[in-house]
């Protein structure tokens, strides 16, 4: 008999596979950040970091109180490597084949581009790799702009824009970071003992994809399996279907849906439970706009009813609910959002705006659990003063400033 699912139960497989089924029992450790790592099989990067950036925001979400500097520890120890994927992300080593076979096949991200611009630039990009040969792993900052021109996202200087470019095929690689920043060095000395005839075929990397998808998202449908890793739609669809049928993917049905969602084997005793109503998250934390349950913003409105986006590059007169707002995961559920902003020279947390989502009920619980979740992310970010300057509804602000007190 075929398995059934409803979209409750497809929820929360997805936070257990995730890793957002149950706070960590103990103090998280390095090997616990590559561990979640491992789990979500990509990291997404972002810069923005009006409160802890991105990554290290996904993985406080799955563990608490951590050491930041083990995610850079982690780059440089090589057990993480940067490329594309999902976005720009930190990816498990083990991995590296797979993206080094669609590397040398020219469909990664951008790589057209990338190969037509050092095509054109060859004597750039040809001066650039001599300098890092002779001097030793670069920046874009060690290159002063030359040109007169003004900088900015999209006007990168020469030295930038070979350094990304050669990133992107893969001739260099992220040696380490500094205060964030990008130190880029040839693969061969990042990578030593890599040798390119190692690299799978790109049907089995592909393969291998769609497979990884499947395993981190718990039971899905094709489009959300390409979602994941930024693969094609209509090539992942045919792979997963062809997986099914030769029975490295089981599938399943969902109450309401047409298509098929699919199961890796080693989700399918969750997905077992999850129909049997057996899995319950018992989290409450904030989410990062790009921790990978809610990136794919279609998912998590067909998923949750949740229907986010990040305001952060819409004008402030026409934000809705904040420049950076994070949704509100509480036992299961996606259950509001809030703009936050941590000061850490005053060691004050802000929440400048809270929002519940319509027919959530202001109570005690919720205002509980959330307050924890407020003390214990300001208290990591150094800033223990947690300040609501606004609450929609208002009864729940009171519950929850009565919460903070205690």
């Amino acid at each position: 008999m075929a398995l059934i699912l409803t979209p409750g139960a497809l929820r929360a497989l997805l936070l257990t596979v995730q890793g957002l089924d149950r706070p960590l029992e103990h103090t998280a450790t390095k090997d616990d950040v590559l561990a979640a790592i491992r789990r979500m099989q990509a990291l997404q990067i972002d810069t923005i970091h009006v409160v802890a950036r991105s990554p290290y925001l996904v993985l406080w979400s799955r563990l608490g109180a951590y050491e930041p500097r083990w995610l850079t520890d982690l780059l440089a120890e090589r057990a993480i490597f940067e490329y594309w994927s999902h976005e720009a992300c930190f990816l498990p080593v083990e991995d590296y084949p797979i993206y080094r076979s669609l590397m040398l096949a020219g469909q990664t991200r951008s790589s057209g581009y990338a190969r037509r611009w050092l095509h054109e630039n060859r004597a750039i990009a040809a001066a650039l790799m001599d300098h890092i040969r002779a001097n030793g792993a670069v920046r874009s900052t060690d290159f002063v702009r030359t040109d007169g021109k003004p900088g900015g996202w999209w006007n990168w200087k020469v030295e930038k824009m070979a350094l990304e470019m050669l990133f992107i095929v893969g001739d260099l690689m992220i040696d380490r970071r500094e205060n964030f920043q990008r130190v880029y060095d040839l693969r061969e000395r990042v990578l030593p003992a890599w040798d390119d005839t190692r690299a799978p075929d790109v049907a089995t990397a592909q393969r291998t994809l769609t497979l990884a998808a499947a395993q981190a998202l718990g039971a899905a449908p094709a489009r959300w399996l390409a979602d994941y890793f930024r693969t094609g739609k209509a090539e992942t669809t045919r792979i997963a279907a062809a997986l099914a049928a030769e029975g490295a993917l089981a599938t399943a049905r969902v109450e309401g849906w047409r298509e098929p969602v699919y199961i890796h084997p080693s989700n399918l005793p969750l997905a077992q439970a999850a129909a049997a109503g057996a899995l319950r998250s018992t989290v409450t934390t904030l989410l990062s706009p790009f921790d990978p349950v809610v990136w794919d913003r279609r998912r998590a409105l067909e998923l949750s009813g949740f229907d986010y986006r990040i305001e952060c590059y819409t004008p402030a007169p026409k934000r809705r609910y904040g420049y950076f707002t994070l949704p509100i995961l509480h036992r299961g559920a996606l259950v509001g959002r809030l703009d936050p902003k941590a000061h850490r020279k005053d060691g004050i947390f802000e929440v400048k705006a809270l929002y519940l989502e319509p027919g959530i009920a202001p109570d005690e619980e919720l205002a509980t659990d959330l307050a924890a979740a407020l003390r214990s992310c300001a208290a990591w970010h150094g800033t223990p003063e947690v300040m609501v300057r606004f609450c929609d509804p208002p009864a729940f602000g009171e519950l929850l400033m009565r919460a903070l007190r205690f």
